[in-house]
């Protein structure tokens, strides 16, 4: 597109974006963004959203398995209190009261 002479072109410090200035009205007419080498390529969405679903079921069956294993270890350390407990003696538990 050719320029007119009363055009400016002016590249942002900021974010690189190239801005096409127009000093006879005093206002931005063409604002170009830098081009961003890690924006994904729409013809890669469904291979993305592949990834993150089979991340998703990946965490989901890893928490699934922790569940079924925490299970097993609280009955192990109840079993295990339940013996520590019948080996003690048998009291009467003290009361307030019972102190004075």
């Amino acid at each position: 597109m050719a320029r007119l002479k009363s055009e400016l072109e002016v590249t942002c410090p900021c974010c690189q974006a190239v801005l096409v200035v127009d000093t006879n009205l005093g206002r931005v007419v063409e604002h170009r963004e830098r081009p961003n080498p890690d924006r994904p390529e729409l013809s890669d969405a469904q291979r993305i959203l592949a990834d993150a679903e089979a991340r998703r079921n990946a965490l989901f069956e890893q928490s699934v398995q922790e569940h079924k294993t925490r299970g097993d270890a609280l009955s192990k350390r109840f079993e295990e209190a339940l013996k520590e407990a019948k080996k003690e003696p048998i009291s009467k538990p003290l009361r307030g009261f019972d102190l004075d």
